[in-house]
């Protein structure tokens, strides 16, 4: 049944899988209008020329495929790790900071290309449409969009493949057999998996589901230490090697996942309101937190770094709910950035089975620890210790006052 809301031209933000591949076909026949797909190279790891061929199947003339790696750890990743972004305590946000990046180069091309739509395949239960959406009406305002899930009736993976079978669409064996017992999402910070048999939060995943990291059991005996250096709070080379942001986080993947670094099993809180499931690798990620962290421990004034720890669980909110692109993240993003202009130097790092720990931490430049008050040795007058009475005693001046209140009242 077609759509008598006019569509002339839609940008599809397309994978080249069976549910974007049935949406491409869907979207032709129900809207009647030109399709425009877009597949985004943010270091999925999947070879990228089926998605065009695919494409190329069903008649769509205008065929995007981008890499996007360096944009995405650059104007996005690092940000994000600038502030410790950390959702509920544990989530390093990898789906959710890709989400403004496709949602940014859809609404690109549907400038170029003259289009009044996108189209993408999250469906209604989850975040994705959330923050697939929210970024495109802000970047523009006036776009139509089109989310098949929340219309369709091909509400299982049956009817999807009934559906593919009916119009042509080819369909990877393996999804035909069911495919992998859960969903897998990846990209340069992370992959995570949920749905099909780790909906039951009881249940342990085995072994062989993890991707990129091995088990900090079959990880190396030997610990591996490793350097990094930043500027302005971001990482500019890993043991003196200069590198690009996607370099960067490209070989602290490879040396995480090596010595079993960073996954996590957690049930999260969507911004529908459900609860959910989901596992993760972030390996790379993982060792970047932590070396962030302690530049930032000899770097920055201690309120300051206070209050970035106070703002922090707020702007991961934001990404995690959408809000990439909103005025408050902007604002504090800039914020954020003011107080990295002193995270320059170094920290070492010791990565041993599932483990980060931060063994040194150096800045020619922008140290504040000063050893000749620090130290426990004679400090030859630096700090005279008398004065910490009086400074105690001021600070204990509003605990006394209520004990004796309270004393009176009894």
């Amino acid at each position: 049944m077609k759509k008598s809301n006019k569509i002339n031209k839609v940008v599809l933000a397309y994978s080249g899988g069976l549910d974007t591949s049935v949406i491409l076909k869907w979207l032709q026949d129900v809207y009647d209008c030109e399709v425009i797909t877009f597949t985004a190279d943010i270091g999925q790891g999947e070879e990228l020329a089926p998605a065009r061929k695919k494409a190329r199947m069903f008649g769509v003339k205008q065929i995007f495929i981008d890499d996007l790696r360096e944009e995405f750890v650059r104007d996005f990743v690092f940000p994000m790790f600038r502030a410790n972004a950390v959702y509920e305590g544990e989530y390093l946000l990898g789906t959710s900071i890709a989400r403004p990046l496709i949602a940014k180069r859809m609404i690109e091309i549907a400038r170029k290309t003259g289009a009044d739509a996108i189209s993408h395949g999250a469906t209604g239960k989850g975040n994705d449409q959330v923050r697939f959406e929210l970024g495109a009406y802000a970047l523009m305002p006036e776009v139509k969009i089109i989310a098949p899930w929340r219309e369709w009736d091909l509400l299982s993976r049956e009817k999807l493949l009934a559906y593919a079978d009916t119009h042509g669409i080819p369909v990877d064996y393996k999804k035909r057999k069911g495919g992998a017992p859960y969903s897998m999402d990846a990209n340069l910070l992370h992959i995570s998996y949920e749905g099909g048999i780790l909906e039951d939060p009881s249940f342990e995943p085995e072994d062989s589901m993890w991707r990129i990291t091995v088990s900090p059991e079959k990880a190396p005996n030997k610990p591996e230490y490793v350097e990094l250096a930043y500027a302005r709070g971001d990482i500019v080379a890993i043991n003196g090697r200069k590198m690009s942001p996607a370099q960067v986080l490209t070989k602290l993947n490879q040396l995480g996942g090596k010595h079993g670094i960073g996954r996590l099993d957690l049930v999260e809180n969507r911004y529908v309101g459900m609860k959910s499931r989901g596992c993760y690798e972030t390996p790379g990620g993982t060792i970047m937190l932590r070396a962030h962290r302690a530049m930032e421990s000899i770097t920055m004034d201690r309120e300051v770094l206070a209050l970035k720890d106070d703002l922090m669980p707020r702007y991961a909110r934001l990404i995690y709910n959408g809000y990439w692109f909103s005025p408050e993240r902007l604002l504090l993003q800039g914020l954020i950035d003011e107080s990295q202009k002193v995270v320059n130097g170094s920290v070492r790092l010791k990565l041993y089975k599932g483990t980060v720990t931060t063994v040194g931490r150096a800045s020619k430049t922008d140290s504040l620890f000063d050893p000749a008050i620090s130290t426990f040795e004679d400090d030859k007058g630096a700090y005279d210790q008398a004065d910490a009475g009086g400074f105690i005693k001021l600070n204990a001046l509003r605990l006394r006052i209520a004990s004796k209140l309270r004393g009176r009242r009894k």
